[in-house]
């Protein structure tokens, strides 16, 4: 296994998140496993980092999202016409999750609203997988 910081960990691990939740490909579920596997210690520091730099992805496609002219039309965008900024709670989803952040972002759904559906379905998604990482290592 690699030798690292538990700073080091913690900022790659922001930026793991980050890129995979832009448009950008990229996991970071294995990021934030070496980080848990090497610092158990920092279990909730390493959830709190994967939420914020995914987060901060998911609204870097909002950005983008808010700067098309609303023409285009995507499968995503029925999902946030009926269920609002709250369908965002699966932007942790693959491949669908950056279509609806980028489409919210089109819709121009409220930015706050949004930025609090996207940290939520984010953090719950890294939660399990530290609870899941948690239960199998015992």
């Amino acid at each position: 296994m690699f030798e690292f910081s538990a700073e080091a960990g913690l900022w790659g691990l922001f930026l793991a998140s980050f890129i995979a939740a832009s448009l950008l490909p990229g996991g970071s579920e294995l990021v934030l496993l070496a980080v848990l596997q090497r610092h158990p210690d920092l279990a909730w520091q390493a959830i709190g980092m994967a939420t914020l730099g995914n987060t901060l992805g998911g609204m870097s496609s909002y950005a983008i999202g808010r700067a098309i002219p609303n023409r285009a039309q995507h499968r995503s965008i029925a999902a946030l016409r009926r269920y609002g900024a709250w369908a965002l709670l699966l932007s942790w989803t693959p491949i669908v999750g950056d279509a609806l952040c980028l489409a919210a972002g089109w819709l121009r759904l409220n930015v706050w609203t949004s930025a609090v559906a996207i940290a939520a379905g984010k953090f719950l998604r890294y939660l399990v997988v530290a609870g899941a990482w948690a239960w199998l290592a015992r």
